[in-house]
């Protein structure tokens, strides 16, 4: 397509989606805060439109709040809806497993390898964005495998609300090496081919997972912005 060519709106509105999720997934908005879509145009030197758009879009897939006339803010991160996130993709995730073991190929599983290595190469650097982006990578090959659109656009529209937990989890508990030693075991389980042994060894991770996060509330890491 040429230069020329206009950007659609659709286009910039998914822009400026991708870049507010990622910065509340980061913490740069920080859970609590207010946002104006005002300031927010104005810093992403857009109009009003494209970054009205983009905050329904987040309010939409819980990142967002907003109280008409009163404010609109960062959702706070609350341990009983982060409870609740985590079950449902626990869930998800080991009906995605379940199903995609009995037709996964030997391709498949090298590309599990193939981000498992970069996870741990991401976590050595202490690069927690990349430690994100290799896990995304390593979770996808199941659920592509399973062939769900249903399953896959619920996840992906869950997966914004638990990054950011993840972002602050690995980088305050470096939680990275017994994630990279389940990858090593949950991709030998399902080269094996025991679907339902996958599945529940991947259960047993969001388990995992969840206790790590409930230290995180324990020590009052996810302290909320001022929102007054």
């Amino acid at each position: 397509m040429s230069l020329d060519s206009p950007v659609s709106r659709r286009l910039l509105s998914e822009e400026v989606f991708h870049r507010l999720r990622d910065s509340i997934v980061r913490g740069e908005l920080v859970p609590g805060e207010k946002v104006k879509d005002g300031e927010l145009a104005e810093r992403l030197g857009l109009s009003r439109t494209p970054v009205r758009e983009a905050l329904a879009r987040l309010a939409d897939i819980g990142l967002v709040e907003a109280k008409p006339g009163v404010y609109t803010r960062i959702t706070t991160l609350n341990r009983r809806d982060v409870e609740k996130t985590l079950a449902v993709l626990r869930s998800l995730d080991q009906l995605a497993i379940e199903t995609a073991v009995p037709v996964m190929t030997e391709q498949e599983l090298q590309h599990m390898r193939e981000a498992n290595h970069d996870f741990e190469r991401a976590v050595a650097a202490n690069d927690t964005t990349a430690a994100l982006a290799a896990d995304d990578r390593f979770h996808a090959v199941p659920i592509a495998a399973a062939d769900n659109p249903v399953l896959s656009r619920i996840v992906e529209q869950l997966h914004p609300q638990i990054h950011r937990i993840l972002y602050r989890k690995f980088s305050t508990l470096l939680g990275g090496r017994n994630t990279i030693e389940h990858h090593d075991q949950l991709i030998d389980v399902c080269a094996g081919g025991d679907a339902r042994a996958a599945a529940e060894l991947s259960g047993h991770h969001w388990s995992e997972l969840g206790g790590h996060i409930n230290e995180l509330f324990d020590t009052n890491q996810f302290a909320e912005a001022a929102t007054d």
